[in-house]
């Protein structure tokens, strides 16, 4: 893939202007409309323009769909923009971790959680990602059933156990995911739904399912850190580089922000790549040129050998096959921030408090980024016959300095798991369509049946 970079910030933009989008409703703007079916409220706002004028509630909101001005958000956040304060549902299942942290706070717990995901430390997890696929592979026959969205999201729970606790799997691996899961939908309802603009303290049936979830997620958790306290295990596991890992000041994280930071990288690496892959498969099984572009490069780079990491680089195909699944359906779907004093986008100033939204759904299938938008075609990421793609036009893991910072891991383990799988298997999914629901990330409506055809 080649890159047009943004104009850089202080130029002059391309000709960018704010237009009036829905009025909406008075105390709720577009709240019932946002809240029916995000995904299509955000494409009837692209409609309007590239930056479009909303309400959210109360809150006055501006939308933005191209690149330079996504470029100008992802950047500036944490000095002209503010991470906006996310609602109680998702507070009580990450807690202050570094997704949720603002300012110094976020710096600090940056600094100490990214080294446990830098590419060296990916490398070391690589064979466990390998691994835990083959056991999987291991247990499936030609010609039998499999529904797809459980069988990855156990995959990517055992991975991130693993790698992340350092244990085969927790006492109660099963409760874990169904917790993780309630919180998922939760989250989801609530910022999509009136729970959106409900202070803090009401409660309601939603808010009591999600405390509950998070009471089950905070017990598993706990126990395993009381376990590596106590000096078990011993594993390079991301767990243990946390608990040992020290600020500038010689400070060790808190048991709060240990636990906080365990689960925002539980959540990162088991329910963001497990969806990722049940729309990849989704999608090749209905290109079948894909698959066999696939297959062929499984075949040529890897013969009748499993996947390493040193084979990560050559399989370009794979990659693409990844990248171009989350273009269609961006794990994640939505970035905001809050504008602080001074803020621009695309040359337009812009009050102070006024929340900025951009969707990766969005300008993703924008056809002026990307020729033919609807289609699922992995070559417009070749590094030499690909598209143009302007910089921030792709954006699922977001950008500036609040990127994700398990990128490398989410990318190394979508990669070896399809070759993994795509090696000995063709998975035949059900006809029909799948539609995506907007949740904590973009989840299939249904269940996703398939076929499993050994090659």
């Amino acid at each position: 893939m080649s890159t047009e970079t943004g104009a850089p910030l202080g130029t002059e933009p391309r000709g960018h202007r704010l237009v009036q989008g829905p009025k909406g409703l008075p105390l709720l703007g577009s709240l019932l409309q946002f809240g029916k079916d995000p995904l299509a409220f955000f494409e009837r706002l692209r409609g309007h323009g590239d930056m479009v004028r909303w309400r959210f509630g109360r809150n006055d909101c501006v939308f933005i769909a191209d690149p330079e001005c996504i470029g100008e958000l992802l950047a500036e956040t944490e000095r002209t923009f503010d991470q906006p304060l996310l609602g109680i549902a998702f507070r009580t299942v990450m807690g202050n971790g570094v997704v949720v942290a603002r300012g110094a706070d976020w710096r600090r717990k940056r600094s100490l959680v990214q080294p446990s995901v830098r590419p060296g430390q990916v490398k070391s997890y690589a064979s466990t990602m390998t691994a835990s696929t083959v056991e999987l592979a291991d247990t499936w026959t030609g010609g039998e059933r499999v529904d797809i969205k459980p069988e990855m999201a156990a995959l990517t729970q055992k991975i991130a156990v693993r790698t992340i606790f350092g244990v085969d799997t927790p006492a109660d691996a099963e409760s874990m995911g169904r917790a993780m899961d309630i919180a998922q939908q939760e989250i989801g309802k609530e910022f999509s739904g009136l729970g959106a603009v409900l202070p803090d303290w009401v409660p309601t049936p939603g808010r009591a399912r999600i405390k509950k979830a998070a009471a089950v997620i905070d017990a598993e958790v706990g126990r395993v850190v009381a376990r590596h306290r106590d000096g078990e295990g011993g594993r390079p596991d991301l767990l243990s580089r946390l608990l040992t890992a020290v600020d500038e000041r010689g400070a060790h994280l808190s048991d709060q922000e240990i636990r906080d930071e365990t689960v925002t990288l539980y959540i990162g690496g088991h329910e963001t790549t497990s969806s990722t892959l049940v729309w990849a498969w989704y999608l090749l099984s209905r290109n079948p040129q894909a698959r066999a572009a696939l297959t062929e490069e499984l075949d040529r780079v890897l013969g009748d050998r499993e996947p390493g990491i040193d084979d990560y680089a050559q399989l370009t195909y794979a990659q693409a096959v990844v990248k171009e699944t989350l273009r269609l359906y961006p794990t994640i779907w939505l970035v905001t921030g809050v504008a602080g004093e001074g803020a621009r986008i695309g040359g337009v100033p812009l009050p102070e408090g006024t929340r900025v939204w951009s969707s990766q759904w969005t300008t993703h299938r924008d056809e002026r980024w990307f020729p033919e938008p609807e289609v699922f075609r992995p070559g417009r990421w070749d590094a030499e016959d690909g598209d143009e793609i302007p910089e921030y036009a792709w954006y699922p893991f977001g950008g500036g300095p609040r990127a994700c910072i398990g990128t490398r891991f989410a990318m190394v383990e979508a990669v070896l798991i399809l070759a993994v799988l795509a090696r000995r298997f063709e998975l035949e999914v059900d006809p029909g369509t799948v539609n995506p629901v907007p949740t904590l990330t973009l989840q299939p409506d249904r269940a996703v049946m398939a076929t499993v055809r050994a090659r």
